[in-house]
């Protein structure tokens, strides 16, 4: 699953012109769907960085295990710590930033059975998913690494 797949099934959701207004419960999967988008980003990431690219036998289950070792609730702590982050570049700034955010509008989305969200913010969302994956994928692999590590790995 790639994360800017994601991002257009987000916008799939959504809809197109002369559908009319998506109901809530399209709204809430795509909002869902964003914050999903960024966090296959953050795993994929931290697998990327530790196991590397290459598929082979050997290292997928090495992989797997990466990538599905990242914790929710920690890398949101930690993309929070404002003292630390501001040692990463901008645009890791910006994707820490908008994980937190889209957790939280998830946690409304998912759990929230009043929460309602109006179109306009939901493609807002979606939009910044799109641009914190591009950001996050642009930058150097010495900082990604980092910044894998920040998010991923606990210290003792």
């Amino acid at each position: 699953m790639l994360p800017l797949d994601l991002v257009k099934t987000g916008r799939r959701l959504l809809g197109g012109r002369g559908r009319g207004r998506p109901p809530q419960s399209d709204l809430k999967r795509a909002v869902s769907t964003a914050y999903y988008a960024v966090f296959v980003a953050l795993c994929k990431n931290c697998a990327d960085c530790f196991v590397g690219t290459g598929a082979t036998d050997k290292n997928a289950a090495a992989w797997r295990r990466v990538y599905r070792s990242v914790e929710h609730g920690f890398a949101r702590a930690q993309c929070k710590n404002k003292k630390t982050m501001a040692r990463f570049p901008r645009e890791m700034q910006f994707f820490a930033l908008h994980f937190v955010e889209l957790q939280e509008k998830r946690h409304r989305a998912d759990y929230d059975p009043d929460s309602r969200f109006k179109v306009g913010d939901v493609q807002t969302y979606l939009d910044n998913a799109e641009t914190a994956i591009r950001q996050i994928n642009d930058t150097s692999i010495i900082e990604r690494r980092a910044f894998a590590a920040w998010v991923g790995v606990r210290s003792r």
